[in-house]
């Protein structure tokens, strides 16, 4: 894929100072080329900023928050770029990060860069040329239930991990936290939401033995490579990751699985290739997972209904930015009554009991 495929002209306002950045990274990172920085954007993703940068040969990615006020102890450079640190030499999935920088006179906020990685992101539409068939499409699909059990098995302790999180009493916190959320960012008036949130709090199963979890594990955050999409290349956005229940993780993922028996409502929310036919179902997709690691996933209606919520509360938090005008980024416009499908999908989860 060309270069001008996959990213984007820096957007306007999200430009910095190029040759104050090329003097830092020249500092901080060994085998830079000859030539004058280049920068350009990703444009996918609504949370943290991505860069491709380019001097000479070299190849690097920078991340940032985003612009405007951000939600508490959200958008931590230093512990993702910490974490990519620890777990990349035994999941070599995970980006190895380069230089973390909190030095505020070059981008206003800490930023880190890493390794690039080249490949496919899978988003509503595959690349042209590509031949889509049940082969590929199951490939794909196993692809991803494979590596959310392969970080879950990751020895976090021995990774050094062990002060990363608090895994005891993390569901209990979760639901607290993400309700919470949900209210400090509130815009628009949704009746299900107070019933939804009673129900969460009293029916909070126990959690299975903790893991490393990545928090926002889907199809469009991996890389897969780009001669044979069913093989990964990275798995990014680790910004969320923590020491936690796996099977939160597990049911995020879950969530973003929209298939093509799903209802309009969901799909428009998620648009995503996984609606085509050969890509497995949710059920296939748990069975793969409770045999690959051998946890017990009787609980899953309580964390897909959770999932679900969590996934409105975070794409409320980007609509608030957005509706105060402290990001201009337009396909953020949607986002309110995205939400308001998602709570109402979550609420039905929880008064039927069917997933």
């Amino acid at each position: 894929m060309k270069l001008e495929e996959e990213t984007i002209a820096v957007r306007p306002g999200e430009e910095f100072d190029l040759e104050m950045i090329e003097a830092y990274l020249r500092e901080h990172i060994e085998g830079l080329g000859d030539g004058k920085l280049f920068v350009r954007q990703f444009p996918s993703g609504a949370s943290n900023l991505t860069y491709l940068l380019q001097i000479g040969n070299w190849e690097g990615v920078l991340r940032r928050p985003p612009f405007g006020p951000l939600p508490p102890r959200a958008h931590d450079m230093q512990r993702e770029s910490g974490l990519l640190q620890k777990i990349s030499p035994v999941f070599p999935l995970a980006p190895r990060p380069y230089v973390f920088c909190d030095d505020l006179s070059l981008l206003g906020v800490p930023f880190y860069v890493m390794e690039r990685r080249k490949g496919i992101v899978l988003n509503d539409t595959f690349p042209p040329g590509v031949t889509v068939d049940d082969t590929l499409c199951r490939r794909i699909s196993e692809t991803v239930v494979d590596t959310l059990a392969q970080i879950h098995a990751i020895d976090w302790q021995a990774a050094g991990l062990g002060e990363f999180g608090h895994p005891v009493g993390f569901l209990e916190r979760q639901v607290k936290s993400w309700i919470e959320r949900y209210y400090r960012a509130q815009t628009d008036d949704i009746p299900q939401v107070e019933p939804l949130t009673r129900w969460l709090v009293a029916h909070i199963p126990a959690s299975p033995a903790p893991t490393l979890i990545h928090n926002d594990f889907k199809l469009n955050n991996m890389l897969l490579a780009e001669h044979d999409l069913g093989q990964a290349v990275a798995v990014l956005d680790w910004e969320m990751a923590t020491i936690g229940d796996p099977l939160f993780d597990f049911a995020i993922s879950l969530s973003y699985w929209v298939t093509r028996d799903d209802p309009e409502v969901l799909r428009s929310v998620l648009p995503v290739v996984t609606h085509h036919p050969g890509f497995i179902s949710r059920e296939q997709f748990m069975e793969r997972y409770a045999r690959k690691s051998g946890r017990d996933l009787s609980s899953m209606h309580f964390y897909m209904t959770f999932a679900y919520f969590k996934l409105a509360v975070i794409l409320q938090q980007i609509y608030v930015r957005w509706k105060r005008g402290q990001t201009q980024d337009s396909r953020f416009s949607v986002f309110g009554s995205r939400v308001r499908n998602l709570i109402l999908h979550a609420a039905a989860l929880a008064e039927t009991g069917k997933m």
